[in-house]
Parts: structure tokens; C-alpha cells; sequence
């Protein structure tokens, strides 16, 4: 029982935001980087380019959203931008940092509403919530950069499609997974997830 209280108090000690580590051990460096360059394949994919305000559609939210639901805020923020924002630098340049800001803080509430940390047993309200307030940051922070780049009608044509195919396609594939898989990879590798937050 000392033992249990003394690892706990070590843990607590371990720089942490709301029990999940930051990056600063090698497992959440590494998935950090596994899932940017998921993300990074998954926002290369089959663009669709939106000549309106050259900007594209992709899939990459989806690597943003379940990599949020999966692993907490700190790696589906972290990932999330800059996995996006590396394709952007090659698929559109003018993007990237609105990129890194928009998809890293869609990352982040996914992580921060869904808390895998709390609630892996099993798909729930949060994971809803979790999905509606990530994506609709991603749709109204691209709005609001290309209203300023292009202006109000273009904006709009772009975010009828952020919102029907790139926010549709990442809610259902991350609703198909968090109910298909999340609970299970968590629960078969507490050595990797007992160095991303705490039980």
C-alpha cells in the first residue's frame, strides 16, 4: 500500500496538464511524430483543390480527431498542427500557420472534451460534444483566415465544403473508432498509455 501511495506521489510530481504527460518522455515524443506523419498522409491524400480560395479539401481531420480521441489533448494538439501544417507547406504555402493554429486546437479540445484518460470504457456523450466543437473550430477558423485572404463569398464556398465532406468524413471515421477500437487499444497497452497520462 506505501509503495502504491509513494508511485502515486511520484507521478504527481511529473509535470502533467490535467494528468496527461507532457512531451518530455520518448513514448509521447514518438507518437507525437507517428501521428503528425499520419495526419501528414492522411491531409495528402486525394486533395480536393478549392479554386475559389486555393486552398484544398482532405482527410486529414481525421487523423486530428482520432488521434485527439485517442491519446488526450496534449498529442492530438501537438500532432494534429503540425502534421497538417507540414502538408500545407507543400500543398499550400499561405495555410501553414493558420494550419498549425486551427488543426492543432481542434487537436487539443477533441483531447481536452473526450478525455480518453477518464472515459475509454467505452463511446459516450463526450466523444459527440468532442467531435462537433473540434470540427466546427476547424470550419469557422478556416472561414475567418480565408475571409480575410479571399473575402466573404469565396470563405463560404469553402466552408460548405469543410463542413459537408472534410468535418462529415472525420466525425464518422472517429466515431467508428472510438466505438470499434479505442477501448481496446488502451486497455491491451497500459505500458505505452501509463507514459501518456495517468490511470
Amino acid at each position: 500500500m506505501v509503495l502504491i501511495i509513494t508511485e502515486m506521489d511520484n507521478l504527481m510530481k511529473i509535470k502533467t496538464f490535467k494528468g496527461y504527460f507532457l512531451p518530455k518522455n520518448s513514448i509521447v515524443i514518438s507518437i507525437i511524430a507517428l501521428f503528425a506523419a499520419l495526419t501528414c498522409i492522411l491531409t495528402f491524400f486525394v486533395p480536393i483543390t478549392i479554386p475559389a480560395t486555393n486552398g484544398y479539401i482532405n482527410l486529414g481531420d481525421i487523423g486530428v480527431m482520432i488521434t485527439g480521441s485517442l491519446f488526450g489533448p496534449i498529442i492530438g494538439g501537438i500532432a494534429g498542427g503540425f502534421g497538417s501544417a507540414l502538408t500545407d507547406l507543400f500543398l499550400a504555402p499561405q495555410y501553414a500557420l493558420p494550419t498549425l493554429i486551427i488543426k492543432g486546437l481542434e487537436g487539443f479540445i477533441v483531447g481536452l472534451i473526450a478525455n480518453p484518460r477518464k472515459y475509454n470504457q467505452k463511446f459516450n456523450y463526450r466523444d459527440i460534444i468532442a467531435i462537433i466543437i473540434g470540427g466546427s473550430i476547424m470550419v469557422l477558423g478556416y472561414f475567418i483566415v480565408e475571409m480575410i485572404f479571399y473575402g466573404p463569398a469565396a470563405a463560404l464556398i469553402e466552408s460548405i465544403f469543410n463542413g459537408a465532406i472534410q468535418f462529415g468524413l472525420a466525425a464518422l471515421a472517429t466515431i467508428i473508432f472510438d466505438i470499434t477500437f479505442r477501448k481496446n487499444i488502451i486497455t491491451n497497452l497500459p505500458q505505452a498509455f501509463d507514459k501518456i497520462f495517468i490511470s
